[in-house]
């Protein structure tokens, strides 16, 4: 076993090739790949997005910043509401979202950002709304039903158990 110390010359390339220039070595890259943080938010910086939420909404807007915890702060930010086949958009500005409840979020390609799907149709901002007022209701009336059929069969609904204090 060979004893080696830093200022050895280390192994001479085969066939007397180039030799490395004089200075600091390169720092080696990671690629993006390597990041699971919101370290991957470095690319997308100042890009448009669109964020979908926990909540169901979704958000299309210039990321502007962000920090450790995936909040992020959203520029002309735009909140999109779909219903049956129309959408709307509501301008909401700058927009400050908690990173915790970001379910999804994507890079929007500029030159298909005007591209509306086959069955959607912009509608104004009043009609869209009513309709998804009006879509939430229905949809509560039924988680009502449902909640109180389980009931009669014995099974407990999400958050009607006994509160330990």
């Amino acid at each position: 076993m060979e004893n080696l110390s830093l200022h050895d010359a280390g192994p001479q390339p085969p066939g007397g090739g180039q030799q490395m220039p004089p200075g600091p070595p390169p720092v080696p890259q990671l690629p993006p790949q390597m990041f699971t943080t919101a370290a991957q938010l470095l690319d997308l910086t100042d890009k448009k997005l669109m964020v979908s939420l926990r909540d169901g909404r979704k958000l299309i807007g210039v990321l502007r910043s962000w920090d450790q915890f995936g909040n992020l702060v959203l520029q002309d930010t735009v909140e999109r509401l779909f219903v049956q086949n129309l959408y709307a958009d509501i301008d909401r500005g700058l927009f400050l979202v908690r990173g915790e409840n970001v379910l999804l979020l994507g890079e929007i390609d500029l030159d298909k950002d005007d591209y509306v799907p086959a069955p959607f149709e912009l509608g104004s901002v009043e009609k869209v709304f009513a309709l998804k007022k009006a879509e939430e209701q229905d949809r509560k009336k039924t988680d009502k039903r449902r909640h109180r059929k389980l009931a009669e069969l014995g099974f407990e609904g999400e958050h009607q158990g006994e509160a330990i204090l």
